[in-house]
């Protein structure tokens, strides 16, 4: 997956994040699927961090991977 298709993913997850807050009638009904998507938007800024990161030391881009919910969460940095 490129930069641009990351980027583009996390900009519809984003779009789909603010309609859902918008929502306010249906706010409680939306709670699991907005944790959810704060979880995929972690993932997809990590990924695109460890893209960069490989690309700036010379290293191929590609062989970054998404890590999983429970890393991505806890790191401390």
């Amino acid at each position: 997956m490129s930069d641009k298709k990351i980027l583009e993913h996390i900009t519809a997850l984003v779009d789909e994040e603010h309609r859902l807050r918008d929502d306010h009638a249906a706010r409680d009904q939306h709670a699991e699927r907005l944790r959810h998507l704060a979880e995929q938007l972690d993932q997809c800024w990590d990924l695109l961090r460890q893209r960069r990161a490989k690309r700036e030391f010379g290293d191929d881009p590609t062989e970054a991977a998404v890590r999983d919910v429970l890393t991505v969460e806890t790191y401390k940095g």
